[in-house]
């Protein structure tokens, strides 16, 4: 399948085709909230982002970000092949379950240690998500974990027809 063409970055504004692969880790100090059943479950101004070409970064959010009980392990674990194994957890609050709405990496691979301890999660399981108060898109396709803000333009991998990006 042949790479689409890169939106044009404007004033402050990454393109996720000037990320790379195998992905990135950055630290950021941009204040990240994670809402559910009515309430903020989790907020942090030490996340880490992860950038891969095609794709809108994903946050991760310290463990200690997380209001107690909020995260619940569950069952069930991903490969992927820059970061390793993944282990799941449904989020609650409020009365709400979101089944398997956050992921972890207990044993990171080579290159990705530093998100070790941290919790990812997916903007379209959850009431909302937000980077210094702009409310999160999720990412098309219900696969990947990107969060879609004004700072990053696309085209975004994940919807129809985007498979081999």
């Amino acid at each position: 399948m042949r790479r689409p063409a890169p939106l044009p970055a404007g004033p402050g504004q990454e393109s996720v085709w000037d990320y790379p692969r195998p992905p990135r880790v950055e630290r950021s100090d941009e204040l990240v909230e994670v809402r559910l059943g009515g309430r903020v479950v989790a907020r942090s101004d030490r996340t880490l982002r992860v950038l891969e070409t095609s794709h809108p970064p994903t946050y991760y959010l310290p463990e200690d970000a997380f209001a107690p009980g909020v995260l619940q392990p569950v069952e069930g674990r991903t490969y992927c092949e820059y970061k390793g194994v993944a282990a799941y957890y449904d989020l609650v609050a409020g009365g709400v379950v979101a089944p398997r709405a956050a992921w972890t990496y207990p044993a990171p691979t080579a290159g990705f240690e530093q998100i070790l301890g941290y919790v990812a999660v997916m903007p379209g399981a959850v009431d909302s998500c937000t980077v210094d108060g702009e409310v999160v898109r999720p990412q098309e396709g219900g696969f990947y974990g990107g969060w879609v803000t004004s700072r990053v333009v696309g085209p975004f991998k994940g919807g129809p027809g985007t498979w081999g990006w």
